[in-house]
């Protein structure tokens, strides 16, 4: 007698990020080819010397009363980053955080080296690899082996980038705190040296990843958010949802893995693969007519949309579906709704109700989410909007509270590793259990992992000059609770 075996939610989410892997394979496989193809680079370098002093970064560090050997005058840490190109918003804020993170702990005098008996104070370079694959490889060879950094770091992107960015870590045995969704970044390895501090797709952390903190918590994975965001107003919708992907290396992927994670979850993904067989919403780069799609979608009326998409293409979908008349219940749009200078260019009201992940917030609490010295994640956002001159919008540029921890997290291992040694820094970081600008950070030592918590945001209207702020609608972590009621239907567009 053969026994019929179920396929459980949880392990139906983990095999449908093979899709997501499959997808940012297909990205990145072509880059390994034109590594020496990679033009001259666009360079920031960063030196923030601090002034001399006695005050120590951690209090579990004497300092030796025998005569040191001088040492270097610099640590030197780098990072090959997007500062142009369709990611350039993430990085943008990662190299801010970067910055602010280095400031941090040269005011202290630096890094305090037992191998040197002193503090050393910390140069910053980074590159511009321009969102090209390539240029991220080769740039982030070049700080290894031109520069001489002791280290690289990262904070959040998508994997199209930070495999071969990680790669080179791992050529050339250097430690690199980076941050990229999970599955598709593990895809690139297993690592030695590169560890990350971004969420998870769909496969939950606990025992079996080497998490055994985490078992059967929820809220670091984005499919914990997504599907209970939806489930928690589904039964006010007919359960179709129009899925739209953009079809580059972020998209594709996504555009494989999640409408199956839908119809799992017993929701229609209105003519996907799962569904039809068909491949409705999944467009070229490029595309400026959706109303093709739009009208499938009004025709059959889905009452749910969930999108990963740029920020410019949403604009022009969003315009276009206001024209035709069609605004779903809910919507949650990846990518395109996360940043205020994006979700503004759209004009009028069309940004009102669209919701997307939350993984670092100014609001998040200064005893969870700690910074170097004073800085909190308030005061790092004050520190933004000062420099840049942008509006006290909280969810403007997330990121500068993930590259700032990122930056932290590697300070950090380089003082507890206690010698300037790239191994010893990498054990360091194996070794990390502490809390930082984004959170608890303890890593995986099978996965090299440490999942941030995720939480969902909603753009809502505000009686402000800067018109929108996205509020925090929902939350699984109980030490950061929902600012606002989610806006439930989307107000109709047109």
């Amino acid at each position: 007698m053969t026994e019929e075996k179920k396929v459980t939610r949880r392990g139906f989410l983990t095999a449908a990020v093979s899709a997501v892997v499959a997808g940012v394979v297909a990205g990145v496989g072509g880059y390994y080819a034109g590594l020496g193809a990679a033009g001259p680079a666009a360079t920031t370098t960063v030196t923030v010397p601090g002034p001399a002093t006695t005050v120590t970064y951690t209090t579990t560090v004497t300092e030796s009363v025998s005569a040191p050997i001088e040492g270097p005058k610099e640590i030197l840490i780098g990072a090959s980053l997007a500062l142009t190109g369709p990611m350039a918003p993430f990085d943008a804020g990662i190299t801010f955080g970067h910055k602010a993170a280095v400031e941090d702990i040269n005011k202290l005098g630096g890094v305090y080296v037992r191998q040197y008996g002193r503090r050393i104070p910390v140069r910053y370079i980074v590159y511009n690899n321009e969102t090209e694959p390539a240029k991220a490889a080769s740039l982030a060879a070049k700080l290894i082996l031109e520069d001489g950094v002791i280290a690289l770091v990262g904070g959040d992107g998508p994997p199209v980038t930070w495999n071969p960015i990680c790669a080179q870590a791992e050529r050339y045995k250097t430690p690199i705190v980076a941050g990229s969704p999970w599955e598709p970044w593990w895809a690139g390895g297993p690592y030695k040296y590169a560890w990350s501090i971004l969420f998870r797709i769909a496969t939950k952390p606990g025992i079996a990843t080497g998490h055994p903190w985490l078992e059967g918590r929820v809220g670091y994975c984005l499919t914990d958010v997504a599907l209970a965001i939806t489930d928690k107003y589904a039964d006010q919708t007919n359960r179709r949802v129009a899925v739209l992907a953009c079809d580059d290396a972020d998209g594709r992927g996504w555009y494989e893995a999640f409408p199956a994670v839908l119809k799992e979850a017993g929701y229609t993904p209105w003519r996907t693969p799962p569904h039809t067989g068909e491949k409705l919403g999944l467009y070229p780069p490029g595309t400026t007519d959706f109303t093709g799609i739009i009208r499938a979608w009004k025709e059959a009326d889905c009452q749910i949309m969930w999108a990963n998409l740029p920020g410019a293409d949403f604009g022009i979908v969003v315009k276009q579906m206001a024209g035709l008349g069609y605004t779903p219940k809910l919507g949650w749009i990846a990518r395109g709704a996360m940043f205020y200078e994006d979700i503004m260019a759209w004009g009028g009201d069309l940004p009102e109700g669209w919701i997307s992940e939350i993984k670092w917030d100014p609001r998040f609490p200064p005893e969870i989410c700690r910074g170097i010295g004073d800085t909190t994640p308030m005061s790092l956002f004050e520190r933004w909007t000062k420099e840049k001159g942008t509006p006290p919008v909280y969810q403007h540029t997330y990121t500068i509270g993930m590259g700032y921890s990122a930056m932290q997290v590697l300070l950090d291992a380089i003082e507890r590793a206690d010698k300037l040694d790239k191994e010893s820094i990498n054990e360091a970081i194996a070794e990390t259990s502490g809390y930082f600008m984004s959170g608890h950070i303890r890593f995986s030592k099978e996965a090299h992992d440490s999942p941030n918590p995720i939480m969902c945001g909603q753009w809502q209207k505000v009686d402000q000059p800067w018109k929108w702020e996205m509020k925090i609608v929902f939350s699984q972590h109980p030490w950061m609770k929902p600012d606002a009621d989610l806006i439930f239907p989307i107000p109709a567009k047109g």
